[in-house]
Order: C-alpha cells, then structure tokens, then sequence
C-alpha cells in the first residue's frame, strides 16, 4: 500500500470512531430522554408525590455529608481516639455513606416493584386496608415531613406497605443488614430504601447517619420505620426502639426547619406470616443463630416449592394481609406539649422525652391491629386451655370476643360477617397448617402445633381481657421455655 493509501485508511477509521461515538451519545440520549418521559407519565398515572431530593445525585449527597460539620467533628474525634490519619478515617466514612446512599428510580419502583408486588400480593393474600381517620390524613399539610411508624411482622411488611401507599406517596424505607446481599441490596437501593447497621455502636457511623436521615428529612422525604427495630419472634409487640425516630424528630432542633413532621401510626396483620415457623423456632431457640447462607437457602427453597404449586394449580391463597393506617401525630405539638425545651436538652436528657413519644405512638399502633380470622380463632382456642373443644363453644367466644374488640373500636376485619363464616375461614388455614383437626362438632388442637396458635393469638392479646388468654404459654417471654417445651412433647408422647 502506498503511502497516500495509508493516510485515506487512517482518516476513514477515525472517521468510523466519530461516527460510531456520535451515534452512541445520540443513542444514549434517546434512551435517557425517553425513559425521563415514561417516568414523568408514570408519577402522573400513579398521581404520587415524590420529593425532588430523591433525585439529586449520589456525588452530590455525598459531598454535602463529608462536608457536614457534624460529620466533620465526629471525623477529629474518631481520628484521635483511634490514632488514625485523616485519610484512613476519610475512606472509612465514605464507605458508610456509599453502604447508606440509595439510588431511587421511578421505573424501577412502580413499573417493576409495584406490577411484581401486584402480582404476588394477589397471589398469596387478599389486602384489606382500615383507616381510624382518613380525614385526618389528608390534612396533613403537603410541604410537611411525613413519617410512617408500623409495627413489623413479617418481611412482606416493607412490600404490603409500599403497595398500598404507591397511588400516594413513595415510601423510603430504613433497611437492615439482612438485605445487602446480591440482588435485594440493588433492589431495595433503587427503590429508595437506605441501609442502616444494627446494633453496631461507632459513634462515627451514626454521626453519619444521623446527618443523612436529618438531611432528607429536610428535603420532606416520606420515610417508613419500624418501631419495633425487628420482626415479632413470638407474635406479641415488642418495645419500641428509638434510635432512628431521635435522628428524625432531631431535625425540628435545627431552626431553618419551620415545618411539621407528622408520625403516622401503621399496624399489620396477617392470617399467615410467612416466617411464622422460623420466627417460632428463633423464639424458643434463643441461642440457635441461622446464617445468612441457610436463611438465603430457606427462602430459595420456599419459592421453588410455591412456584411449583403455582404451576400445578395446587396453590392457595394464605388469607388476608391487613393494614390499618391510624391518626397522625404531630411531633412539633406532642413536644411542645412537654415543654419548649424538651428537645433542646442533651443527649442523656431528651431520649426519655423521645422514648416517651415513641411508646405513645406504639400505643397507637398496638390499638388499630387489625384482628384478622387466624388471630380471633386461635384467640378463642386457647382460651379453653385444653386440647379438645366443642365447635359450639369455640363459636360462642369468637363472638364474645368480637363483640369485646368492636365496643373497643378495634379494627375487625370483615366484623360484618356472621362468626360461622369467619370460623370457616380460620379453619381453612388451620387445616392447610395442620393446626387442628376437626371431627364432627369438636375442635381437637394439635399439642405440636400449639405455639402456632399463640403466635397469632398474641398479635391481638393486649386487646382482649386481662384473662382471656392463660399466660402459660410456650411463647411466653417470662416462662422457662425449655421446661413448657419439654411438658407439651411428654404430653404428645
């Protein structure tokens, strides 16, 4: 080739490179453009309130917390307690803020979690919602925070939840450590959720937390909590924990933030839990930790075993999935109530101020369970403390304690429905769980599955009678466990 051929070969590839990362760029372009426009159709379709902060950038988020004085202060401090350079600690930091940082994307959390969560929910459950004053919701101002507060149950809550408020509002939620793993730490990730470490006590760590939740709390994120700060091992409520409620409510100290932030309480019920076996077990086996590789086994095996009975047809619905959604509270009023400087004090002062307005809002929550069929009947079964009971009984209790929950105005799913017709419908899941065995007109409860009575039995035992439930139970968190175990498998014996 001579030497002009070489030149005219050198200007046509570079020419196909420009061609080829022009038409790329204007490919990208297109793409970015035209799924800008399906998300703007998708909020618009859904008609839901996103607050704009959550689509600020990664880079920019993270720069304004390494910046962040407080962050900044907490950085020196880590530096001299630990004689670390500046470096190490910085790295270290930016490793938290990347662990915490979400990455929201509107397609991602209504073209693919809504439809998916769709799909399922109306697969495995029929969704009820209740709500102890919807006027009230809808009062709330739309440039205030808004903070949903839900007991935690199963981990279905975080979908429930998301699919219920989709037409609303996108929920962003405080995940634990048991979903960073691939794919759920993506998925939840760009559904907004942020990730939190619990029980890990790095004064750095929470510096950093504290200022992210404090800065999208500003910015009017909706934010989903669970009060509880893990799921119920033996189905009661347990204590309400305060850490990630403090950092939120700690942003009404800052005195650019002239808003309201509105606590809602959010109460879940199930007629079946999906964990319910596992939760148990971990209840009366304390010191048994599962890995993540065997709980990750578990869940794959449960999938493959219902797809399966999806595709064969054997597969039935698990009963209602209950939400109720109670009257909001207003943070900025219930503290002003305590006094002006109730908030303002140090740290050692004010979280028992904040204890207090977290268990005022459990209170909330624990008033509006929704009494689902599974929970009254095995409420009405174990009432009895013996093994076998006559229907006719166990019918008459039902309606006794009905009639109990609806002068309390508890939230009684389907309380219209004559008794006999809920009693068929807990017995449905009682026969799918192999719970009890009916024969004629007497119930027989099966000393193996007992604890599966009491699991749900305790969702609604705070609002039944002091002594409607004996409290002699295998569940019971002041009981020797072991020993009560020990008595029931003699007693099957």
């Amino acid at each position: 080739m001579t030497p002009r051929d070489w030149v005219l070969l050198a200007l046509l590839a570079l020419t196909s490179a420009f061609a080829v990362l022009w038409f790329t760029r204007a490919a990208t372009a297109a793409v970015r453009a035209r799924m800008r426009t399906w998300g703007r159709r998708t909020l618009r379709d859904f008609q839901t309130r996103v607050a704009k902060h959550k689509f600020v950038s990664r880079r920019a988020i993270h720069d304004e917390l390494i910046l962040d004085p407080v962050v900044v202060d907490a950085m020196r401090a880590h530096m001299r307690e630990h004689r670390l350079s500046e470096l190490e600690v910085r790295v270290r930091v930016e490793r938290y803020i990347d662990e915490i940082l979400p990455f929201f994307n509107v397609l991602s959390y209504y073209k693919i979690g809504y439809n998916l969560s769709r799909l399922l929910l109306h697969i495995l459950f029929k969704v009820t919602v209740e709500y102890q004053d919807e006027a009230a919701l809808e009062r709330i101002p739309k440039k205030d925070v808004v903070v949903y507060l839900m007991n935690h149950r199963s981990n279905a809550d975080y979908v429930v939840v998301a699919y219920v408020l989709a037409r609303g509002v996108a929920v962003s939620y405080a995940v634990g450590e048991w979903a960073r793993v691939w794919p759920l730490e993506t998925v939840f990730k760009s559904f907004g959720s942020y990730f939190i470490r619990r029980r890990y006590r790095e004064p750095l760590y929470h510096a950093v937390l504290e200022r992210y939740i404090q800065l999208i709390t500003r910015h009017r994120v909706t934010q989903g909590i669970f009060l509880e700060g893990g799921l119920s091992r033996d189905g009661r409520l347990r204590p309400a924990k305060i850490g990630l409620l403090d950092y939120i409510v700690g942003t009404l100290r800052d005195p650019e933030f002239t808003r309201d932030i509105w606590l809602v309480p959010v109460a879940i019920n199930y007629d079946r839990t999906l964990e319910d076996r596992s939760l148990i077990h971990e209840c009366l086996h304390e010191d048994i930790q599962e890995g993540r590789a065997s709980q990750l086994a578990q869940v794959v095996q449960y999938v493959g075993w219902n797809a399966l009975r999806l595709l064969t047809g054997r597969l039935k619905r698990y009963g209602r999935a209950a939400v109720a959604f109670g009257t909001p509270l207003s943070a900025r009023q219930w503290l002003t109530v305590q006094g002006n400087d109730a908030f303002a004090r140090g740290r050692a002062e004010r979280l028992p101020v904040v204890q207090r307005l977290a268990d005022d809002v459990l209170e909330r929550v624990k008033a509006i369970i929704p009494v689902t069929a599974v929970a009254l009947a095995s409420a009405a079964l174990l009432s009895f403390e013996r093994d076998t009971v006559p229907l006719a009984d166990v019918l008459g209790r039902m309606e006794d304690y009905r009639d109990h929950l609806l002068d309390l105005n508890a939230k009684v799913i389907r309380a219209d429905r004559d008794i006999a017709e809920t009693w068929g419908r807990a017995r449905l899941m009682f026969e799918m769980r192999h719970t009890v065995a009916v024969s004629g007109a007497t119930v027989v409860l099966l000393a193996r599955q007992r604890p599966l009575l009491e699991y749900y039995a305790n969702s609604i035992r705070h609002l039944l009678p002091a002594t409607a439930l004996p409290e002699v139970q295998l569940l019971s968190p002041a009981l020797d466990v072991a020993a009560i175990a020990e008595k029931y498998r003699l007693q099957e014996a």
